[in-house]
């Protein structure tokens, strides 16, 4: 039993651990094409830094190393946006819910904004709402905005 245990959350680590590289690896590239470096200057870096010419052939802290470089360089890390994605719902309701986003954006407000009206409307998610619903949405996005300005 404590067997099972160790080889489920040795295999948890693994793959976060490949998620991990994969993200890095991600980040190396951005940092390529942000500082504008063709394949030469790129992989003498690569080589300066870590001895290697690959990045998929790099080690945790070579690839440390390598994003250190790349800041000090003048490659920023950008935060992934903070507002999340539009649920999918029926291609019937998605002019709505592009006129919702639309206002979310506008307020500069996340979709989890609209948890307390779905909730009032006495629905578990924005998905589960029907026209009628996704209406009643607008006109409280709209009235917020008109309150703060924006209309």
């Amino acid at each position: 039993m404590n067997t099972k245990k160790i080889t489920s959350t040795s295999k948890e680590t693994k793959q976060s651990m490949s998620q991990q590289r994969a993200k890095d690896i991600q980040k190396i590239h951005i940092a390529q094409k942000e500082l504008a470096m063709d394949d030469m200057t790129y992989r003498a870096l690569l080589l300066r830094v870590t001895g290697k010419t690959s990045s998929k052939d790099l080690n945790d802290a070579e690839r440390s190393a390598l994003l250190k470089e790349f800041k000090r360089l003048g490659f920023k890390v950008k935060a992934k946006s903070s507002f999340g994605q539009r649920p999918q719902v029926s291609v019937d309701r998605t002019p709505r819910m592009r006129k919702i986003e639309a206002l979310l954006a506008e307020a500069g407000r996340s979709w989890k904004y609209l948890d307390p009206i779905i909730t009032n409307l006495k629905r578990s998610h924005i998905r589960f709402c029907d026209e009628n619903d996704l209406s009643a949405i607008i006109s409280a996005l709209m009235k917020d905005a008109k309150r703060h300005g924006r209309v």
